[in-house]
């Protein structure tokens, strides 16, 4: 019997008793004097079961019929075997008209063998703590690496952005890998569209931080964390991943529902998918984000011009101008053209600048040198060393490179730099040795 089947059973036993009357009875059970009639008969020939509802262990009479329920399970196998039960009963509602709860739905994949249940394992304890007030106070990002095309296209990584005050989706980004340039072009793209938030929270990456142990890069910067220095953003890297709970968590929802909804989309690339991106995160955001606890955005208007954005969001490496006027860097020699302001130069350091097209461009101040190239890869070329009528410097460089080459038959490019996915707009004859090459002082 339930509690409330127990306190009606004594109730009714005080009223046979006569130690109350019926009336007294109906007002402490808020039924009416005839229905407590009815209860004391049925006491008096049935005894204590005569109280127990006689619906106990009997389907609903608001069952949905059986012929209805397995036409749902039908579609649901054949065309969301892998959707777990919130997420098809909702394809259910919007592709086949079908309205049911998610909870029924689940019941009914469990008993067919299409869902099981899974209990998770105690791990270690982590406290809670209370999201951020207001949108743009703290965003959580992180790559999540993933088969997201289901074969259909390579592996790749989505960059995913979100708010630790409302749990919205900020935005995403498909790239080959997690590396800086992606991440400076994802970044450079949330903060054209929002704005720059206060601070971003992340791992311990390399990409954000340098984790070589030695006390002399203890202090230094990434690449990204230099960037995001000089827009007056805040970096902080979490000690672990249940630190950035919300993104992790918003990582196993969109490998189970983005991967499905790019199947019925029939997304099948990355160029796709960033294109379409957009329209998924309009749709997520109206289902899972909340109410932030203070309704001010805190995102601050972006001052910075499109030429200083390419500049911040380049990798920047400084060099020291040589007696000859020249500088190395990923294995290659760059020799500045002889003008008054460069020989004023020679042992000072300049800029570097390596943007995620393949573009270089070497700077002074902000101001732009001209410069040549000499690839300490590819084999001097006898006329273009005459043409540039620079043999001091080009047949030192020459000498250098053919040592170099002696010792090492094969070489490449140097392993440590950044990888650079990002589509180039302009050809590096450093990259594309079959082009013809001009000498270049700035970027097109």
């Amino acid at each position: 019997m339930s509690e409330k089947e127990l306190h009606r059973l004594g109730v009714i036993k005080d009223v046979c008793d006569k130690r109350i009357t019926q009336v007294a009875a109906a007002s402490l059970l808020n039924l009416t004097r005839r229905h407590i009639q009815r209860l004391v008969n049925l006491y008096r020939f049935e005894g204590s079961s005569g109280l127990v509802s006689k619906q106990r262990n009997m389907p609903s009479n608001r069952r949905f019929p059986p012929e209805f329920r397995e036409h749902v399970l039908k579609i649901v196998k054949e065309n969301y075997a892998d959707f777990k039960p919130t997420f098809a009963c909702e394809k259910l509602g919007e592709l086949h008209g079908i309205r049911l709860s998610s909870e029924t739905l689940r019941q009914w994949m469990i008993a067919d063998g299409q869902w099981t249940t899974r209990t998770r394992r105690k791990g270690q304890v982590y406290q809670p703590r209370y999201r951020r007030d207001c949108v743009g106070e703290l965003i959580q990002i992180d790559g999540s690496h993933h088969d997201w095309f289901e074969g259909r296209s390579e592996k790749c990584c989505l960059l995913v952005f979100i708010d630790d005050a409302t749990s919205q989706l900020m935005s995403l980004y498909f790239c080959e890998s997690e590396n800086t340039f992606d991440y400076m072009k994802a970044t450079r793209e949330y903060v054209e569209n929002h704005g720059k938030p206060i601070a971003f929270y992340s791992d311990k990456h390399s990409v954000f931080k340098v984790n070589s142990p030695s006390s002399k890069t203890s202090k230094q910067m990434t690449q990204y964390s230099r960037a995001l220095y000089e827009l007056n953003i805040e970096l902080i890297c979490a000690n672990s991943s249940q630190a950035k709970g919300r993104v992790e968590r918003a990582n196993l929802t969109l490998q189970d529902r983005l991967i499905k909804e790019m199947r019925l989309a029939g997304i099948n690339t990355i160029e796709e998918a960033n294109v379409w991106l957009p329209n998924y995160i309009e749709n997520h955001n109206r289902r899972f984000a909340i109410a932030p606890f203070n309704s001010k955005n805190v995102h601050r208007p972006l001052q910075e011009t499109g030429i200083e954005l390419e500049g911040i969001f380049a990798r920047q490496v400084s060099r020291a101008l040589s007696q000859s006027l020249t500088l190395q860097y990923d294995k290659v020699i760059y020799l500045l053209e002889p003008t008054d302001m460069a020989k004023r130069l020679v042992g000072k350091k300049v800029m570097i600048y390596d943007y995620p097209d393949g573009t270089i461009s070497i700077q002074y101040c902000g101001e732009s040198l001209e410069y040549s190239i000499f690839d300490k890869l590819r084999a001097v070329q006898q006329g273009e060393v005459v043409n540039n009528k620079r043999l001091g410097a080009v047949l030192a460089a020459a000498k250098q490179s053919q040592d170099e080459r002696a010792s090492e038959p094969h070489r490449n490019r140097n392993s440590r730099m950044a990888s650079r996915k990002a589509p180039r707009r302009t050809m590096n004859p450093i990259y594309f040795p079959e082009v013809e090459f001009k000498p270049s002082s700035s970027r097109d």
